[in-house]
């Protein structure tokens, strides 16, 4: 499965853990964060510290954790 960057929707061709392409990336955050970002979320991915964010919007909000916002 190909993936498409977030911002202007081009493919990705690596396994990497962010949908951003590298010139959106340098763009966005500066070449120097960009690199910084992919090191880490790849690293985060390898360990398994990354959670899929492609839920399904079927379940009830009561399987996506605590759905109340307390202020105090």
């Amino acid at each position: 499965m190909t993936k498409k960057c977030i911002y202007c929707n081009s493919e990705i061709h690596d396994d990497r853990a962010l949908d951003v392409c590298n010139q959106c990336g340098v763009g966005v955050w500066g070449e120097k964060m960009f690199n910084a970002i992919l090191k880490n979320m790849g690293e985060a991915n390898e360990k398994g510290d990354l959670c899929n964010s492609n839920l399904s919007m079927s379940e009830p909000p009561s399987k996506f954790g605590n759905n109340r916002i307390s202020f105090g």
